[in-house]
């Protein structure tokens, strides 16, 4: 059965980007607009994992992730952001928040399956 992966960004072409990209190694793919719209849709959905933009209207990044670490049923779900934002002190912030990992953009599609695939330990 394909591993389920929730992609959360603003941007549509990079949803369409992570989503091609995963699509094409077997995964399945579910797509939200931002925090707000990823939670909405998990109340309905089971993912093995989320990968999120951190800047995003309505909840950012930083604030789903807590809200999946406090939320039993995502509490252990792998969470890796998939940013612009490359300073340490905002990489801690998300570390402290729960993040399993950070891709900075633009990213490589190899470098995203790669990731995948660790985090999900394949």
């Amino acid at each position: 059965m394909a591993k389920k992966i929730m992609s959360v960004d603003d941007s549509a072409s990079v949803r369409q980007m992570v989503s091609f990209t995963l699509k094409k190694e077997g995964y399945e793919v579910v797509e939200a607009v931002d925090g707000n719209d990823a939670l909405h849709k998990l109340g309905s959905t089971r993912v093995d994992m989320v990968i999120t933009d951190l800047n995003m209207p309505n909840l950012d990044g930083i604030g789903l992730i807590r809200a999946l670490r406090a939320d039993p049923t995502h509490r252990f779900v792998p969470a890796v952001m998939l940013t612009t934002e490359s300073q340490q002190a905002v990489k801690e912030e998300g570390k402290k928040a729960g993040a399993t990992g950070w891709i900075v953009k633009p990213f490589r599609p190899e470098q995203l399956v790669a990731v995948v695939k660790r985090v999900l330990g394949q």
